[in-house]
């Protein structure tokens, strides 16, 4: 395996092009144009393309990532983009952290902090934790996947062989979204290299066996599976489009970065916790910045692929399957459907099971202080 420094470097030319498309921008007829009941509400969107257009400024941020300590490495044959910032206190530890869609490891730039050099920001160097955060194949800097049949079970292994290669036997997990399905078959895979595994979610993929059939559920487990058919049935679409055609939908989004920004947009709207004004809670600049890694990777339809490969190949455990690595969750309140802590526990060793007071789908981006603590918490008795 090679691991080599790497420089983000958008070149004029793509900068070029992407203000061209942008001020060419065809944005639809509307029956509201200040309502997201439809999807990406039609005012906000052109607000934000004008702040795009005429205000943001990519080089300045560029920068800013840039200070990111950021490599690139050539595992089983994909180059994997990723972040590794060794902590300050007297006995780090490892920890590995996956980012999910539509976010990036931008979601993380400071829980990176607060998690490496936590007495700097009024916690205990004790706490402190070398942390890896790699960028999913096809998202952001990591190049699209080589092959078909890269789900987050493969990806991982190839998380499992970049901790390996940079010196770490034994580390944790933490993750959301995708990522948070990554940390479950690390979990699931590579026990014996695993401290533990913290999620702020829980997929929709993870199916335990239901020994006894569906009689076997509890209340709390059926509301939880009528609540996940619920969103399914009004928010899904966009799952159920990237799970089986995401080729036709990538056309669109390839093209346009107005197309873009609000298929990504909407999720940031509907999955963050923010009282009816997202820009309170994520800043213009913090959005385009995301975006933006979307459209200049050029990649968009490996991100959509994911859902398919991980439909393909579902976390679904059989009848007396155990996973013995610690698991902690975070369930913040504006979460996607959560299942009751019953749920996980038929498969996983759950050591800690923590609601919190505010947050949502992002909880690194959106709370980053709660959700450093609580990482530390969960991690503190493991630590040896």
């Amino acid at each position: 395996m090679s691991i080599r420094p790497f420089t983000l470097a958008i070149t004029t030319e793509q900068l070029d092009d992407l203000d061209r498309r942008l001020r060419s921008s065809r944005l639809p007829d509307t029956l509201a144009a200040d309502s997201w009941d439809d999807g990406t509400d039609v005012s906000f969107l052109a607000r934000l393309l004008d702040y795009w257009s005429n205000h943001y400024d990519w080089r300045i941020h560029e920068q800013r990532i840039n200070r990111l300590p950021q490599f690139l490495a050539e595992i089983d044959g994909e180059e994997i983009h990723f972040l590794h910032q060794r902590g300050i206190g007297p006995k780090t530890m490892p920890l590995i952290i996956t980012h999910g869609w539509p976010g990036s490891f931008l979601e993380m730039e400071r829980l990176l902090a607060l998690l490496t050099d936590p007495a700097k920001y009024g916690g205990h160097a004790s706490d402190a934790f070398d942390v890896v955060v790699p960028s999913l194949p096809g998202y952001g800097c990591s190049p699209a996947p080589t092959k078909a049949g890269i789900s987050s079970k493969q990806i991982a292994s190839l998380w499992a062989s970049l901790m390996g290669e940079l010196g770490y036997d034994r580390f944790g997990a933490q993750g959301g979204d995708i990522g948070a399905g990554v940390s479950m078959w690390l979990a699931r895979n590579y026990g014996p290299n695993l401290i533990g595994a913290h999620l702020n979610y829980i997929p929709g993929s993870f199916r335990p066996a239901l020994e006894g059939g569906r009689d076997a559920l509890s209340e709390e487990e059926q509301d939880f599976l009528n609540r996940s058919s619920q969103f399914a049935a009004t928010e899904g679409a966009y799952a159920a489009l990237h799970g089986t055609k995401p080729q036709t939908l990538a056309f669109a989004l390839s093209d346009s970065p107005a197309g873009l920004a609000a298929w990504i947009i909407e999720k940031f709207h509907s999955w963050v916790d923010h009282p009816n004004d997202l820009e309170q809670v994520v800043s213009f600049d913090a959005l385009i910045s995301d975006i933006a890694l979307y459209w200049f990777s050029g990649s968009i339809q490996a991100t959509l692929r994911l859902y398919k490969e991980n439909r393909l190949n579902p976390l679904v455990f059989e009848a007396n399957e155990r996973v013995e690595a610690p698991l902690g969750v975070a369930l913040f309140p504006k979460e996607l459907p959560m299942p009751p802590r019953s749920w996980v526990e038929r498969v996983f060793h759950v050591h800690r099971w923590e609601h919190m007071e505010r947050g949502g789908h992002f909880a690194a981006l959106e709370q980053p202080e709660i959700l450093a603590e609580e990482i530390r918490a969960f991690f503190r008795p493991l630590r040896r």
